[in-house]
């Protein structure tokens, strides 16, 4: 199973996928919308359809072009998240 991140938000933690999770997602529903513009069949209809029902499952929105705005916006989120853990003082091991 892919490794999850946790947040703490005020008085409870929210769960997010893993980077390469929402990459890979993204990826995948690039191409099916390339293929599908490009010669539409009804492979790629129900390959674009999938793939924008798990791009709004994962981001909890109702259409994709939401989809799309909060993966952008969970991307950032955990490269700040990234950038703040390196930043964090280490403690030596003795």
């Amino acid at each position: 199973m892919p490794p999850i991140h946790r947040l703490a938000r005020e008085d409870f933690a929210v769960s997010l996928p893993a980077e390469k999770e929402v990459r890979t997602l993204l990826a995948r529903f690039a191409e099916a919308r390339f293929r599908h513009d490009l010669q539409p069949t009804g492979r790629s209809s129900r390959e674009l359809e999938d793939t924008s029902s798990a791009l709004c499952a994962m981001t909890g929105t109702r259409t994709v072009d939401e989809a799309l705005a909060a993966a952008d916006a969970l991307l950032d989120r955990l490269r700040a998240n990234r950038r703040a853990a390196a930043e964090r003082p280490r403690a030596l091991a003795a």
